[in-house]
């Protein structure tokens, strides 16, 4: 009954376009390792992690160490007005780790924020408000990343302060080019995107923002190639480049630190966010000195890159670069998207498994291959009824989205997979 009388209380106080997953909605009492506990008691294997967010996974020694430590001194906040000694030693690390030269950092509080600091950046520094963004792309809920968000479902309102044009690309299961092979794949999408700066803007376009993997859209990736091929016919025009690496940084992707590097790309900035706090609200921006340095008014950061949260981030990148969970990412993601194959083969209802490292989507279809949002919302509460948490995405709410903590076990993967089995079986 606990969960029923929070929910009424949550009901009354929040707002009702809060999201909230399943018909009956719990709250994560206590976790350890990648399972977390309900308020009543059930415990859960942990598939979507806090939305990418608890990529170390939960009650990790190091990382509340850090946390204390910092706690222990009394400071929890003093703001970028002063010197911050983690904040500081944190952005030399993401500097390095970027591979964009001369490297500047700005931290934030999320990756919407981040986002927002990106175009803020990019329109000055180009003095264009117009910019190009992928279908079927999120990029946070605030005012110019809505603008940017190509999904109506997360659009909350057309009203904008810059201007779109909308390219191909990130979503090729439903693409009208779906039918080519990889390399006229990339070469309508190329053209596209030259069409549509020829057509739709004034050629002093500010800068193309994008996914590497489209998150909120289902896990939806382009063919490894796409975005160094725009980002030759961004380089024609003196546009800039911005990769949205709030869920797919951190080395989650299994091949690459960074998601974009697939591409053989070092964008002029990324943003970042999410895993980097395994839960603590961080994120921000890497980009090129010069561009960091384009904006010429007075700013700071009243709660961005605070000594709590960047104390807590320093030793969350510590943590996965000595334990080297991107290859872990990239042994198990190969077994999970290796074992949901094997599983689509037999339930057609699957019409496409796709992702990279720990961090794959499945779509489910109805006979015509149309989308079928009633399947995964079925998948969704028949993982949660046998101990597994999923999360659940995609343009018309039929992918479940699937993210554990990168130290995920072969043992607990195993697990997910016959529970994932069982849930499609009911489908």
């Amino acid at each position: 009954m606990a969960h029923k009388e929070l929910l009424a209380r949550h009901r009354a106080v929040m707002p009702k376009w809060l999201a909230l997953y399943y018909d009956e909605p719990i709250e994560i009492a206590s976790a350890s390792g990648r399972r977390v506990t309900d308020r009543e008691g059930t415990t859960y294997l942990d598939f979507f992690a806090g939305i990418l967010t608890n990529a170390i996974g939960y009650d990790v020694a190091e990382i509340s160490d850090a946390i204390r430590s910092q706690l222990d001194t009394g400071v929890l906040h003093s703001s970028t007005l002063y010197l911050i000694k983690s904040q500081v030693e944190l952005a030399e690390k993401i500097a390095e780790l970027s591979g964009i030269p001369d490297a500047k950092v700005f931290f934030t509080n999320s990756g919407t924020e981040a986002n927002e600091t990106a175009l803020m950046l990019a329109t000055t520094a180009r003095r264009s408000e117009q910019v190009l963004a992928l279908r079927n792309s999120y990029h946070g809920r605030a005012f110019a990343t809505v603008a940017i968000t190509g999904n109506r479902g997360w659009s909350a309102s057309a009203l904008s302060p810059i201007k779109v044009s909308w390219v191909h690309g990130g979503y090729r299961y439903r693409s009208p080019f779906k039918a080519m092979d990889d390399k006229d794949y990339i070469k309508a999408c190329v053209d596209d995107l030259r069409e549509i700066i020829e057509t739709t803007t004034a050629g002093d376009v500010a800068c193309m923002i994008a996914e590497p993997i489209q998150g909120v859209g289902g896990f939806t990736s382009p063919p490894d190639g796409l975005f160094r091929a725009f980002k030759d016919v961004l380089d024609e025009y003196g546009i800039l480049f911005v990769s949205d690496e709030v869920q797919t940084g951190w080395g989650r992707t299994g091949e690459h630190f960074w998601g974009i590097q697939a591409h053989d790309v070092v964008p002029d900035a990324m943003t970042f966010a999410k895993g980097l706090g395994n839960g603590l609200a961080i994120g921000g921006v890497v980009a090129r000195g010069d561009l960091m340095d384009a904006i010429n008014a007075n700013s700071i950061s009243t709660f961005g890159g605070n000594p709590v949260s960047t104390a807590g981030a320093l030793a969350t990148v510590n943590y996965l670069l000595e334990h080297d969970l991107q290859a872990n990412a990239a042994k198990l993601g190969s077994r999970l998207l290796g074992g949901l194959r094997e599983l689509a083969e037999k339930h057609p209802v699957i019409g496409d498994v796709r992702g990279k490292g720990l961090m794959v989507g499945v779509e489910f279809v109805g006979p015509e291959g149309e989308p079928n949002p009633g399947a995964a919302a079925t998948v969704l509460s028949e993982t949660k009824a046998r101990g597994l948490l999923v999360g659940k995405g995609g343009l018309y709410g039929n992918v479940i989205r699937l993210a554990p903590p990168m130290t995920l076990t072969e043992d607990e993967l195993e697990e997910a997979l016959g529970i994932l089995t069982q849930a499609v079986e009911r489908t």
